[in-house]
């Protein structure tokens, strides 16, 4: 059987209990082995410390390990803590790079699903005033295809808005010139490449509402909050984050470790169970 490793993010956070309840839930498909990886002991409920998080790298390592040795189809991580990675010698901005980095993947892409949106980004964990400068036409168009590709799995050519990156999608260079001069040209080149309809730029104040009433099946945003905010509006309790271009799928929940909530039976497994659940039919 196809198998699925899941970790259990930091062992201080809502991750045991998560994976627990989504595992115990009967709402996993048939035909799949789940393998928990990670040390539950390693942390104590909403007490976050270097080992908590050494825990959480570590099953990290060994997840990615099993991908590269051929021992996981797929795999689900459960929240971890970058501020608290970080300080137990991670390097990676996220998981989403953490993976790409294993792996051996350029051409990577963050995307997070729910029920009433899906939302790709053209940049990831980087601070707003960088962004401006690393968008590009060739970034633009590499997580385009990488969203269509994710996106045609469920039949049909997607139709996807690509957001502006200025209020009002620059108003013609009133507020800025990256649409005519960095986006514009992007979604041209994604178009001529005829594996979806691609339109845009699109006015981001209004592009998600459009989506979430059905014109769209993915938005294509210029940076993190921009897409996420919306989603997390929307689709916080099935949203499912999937680090888009790896060879083999990598899923996790929608949301972070809520230290706060640890340790007292109240937390809500609905997106982990969607995120096991996309990495089975990835696989499938």
């Amino acid at each position: 059987m196809p198998r699925i490793v899941i970790t259990l993010g930091d062992p201080a956070g809502i991750g045991p209990e998560v994976t627990r309840k989504a595992l115990e839930s009967g709402q996993l498909p048939a035909g799949f082995e789940f393998e928990v990886v990670g040390d539950e002991s390693a942390g104590t409920p909403g007490q976050p410390d270097e080992r908590s998080a050494r825990a959480a790298f570590d099953a990290l390592k060994e997840a990615a390990r099993r991908l590269i040795a051929g021992e996981a189809d797929a795999v689900v991580t459960a929240p971890a803590s970058k501020e608290q990675l970080q300080r137990a010698g991670f390097r990676f901005p996220g998981q989403t790079e953490f993976f790409a980095d294993a792996l051996g993947v350029d051409d990577f892409a963050m995307c997070l699903s729910g029920d009433r949106l899906t939302v790709g980004l053209a940049t990831i964990h980087e601070p707003l005033a960088k962004v401006p400068e690393l968008l590009t036409v060739d970034g633009i168009v590499r997580t385009g295809l990488l969203l269509a590709k994710f996106l045609a799995r469920k039949g049909g050519v997607p139709r996807i808005a690509v957001a502006g990156l200025n209020p009002h999608a620059g108003e013609n260079g009133a507020f800025g010139d990256e649409e005519k001069r960095i986006i514009a040209p992007a979604i041209e080149r994604l178009n001529a490449a005829g594996v979806a309809c691609f339109t845009g730029p699109e006015v981001p104040d209004a592009v998600f509402r459009d989506a979430a009433q059905g014109r769209f099946d993915g938005v294509l945003a210029m940076y993190h909050d921009q897409g996420l905010i919306p989603l997390k509006l929307l689709d916080f309790d099935t949203a499912v984050n999937v680090t888009l271009g790896l060879p083999k799928p990598r899923t996790s929940p929608d949301h972070g470790t809520a230290f706060g909530l640890a340790g007292k039976n109240l937390a809500d497994p609905s997106s982990m169970i969607r995120a096991i659940r996309l990495a089975c039919e990835m696989v499938g």
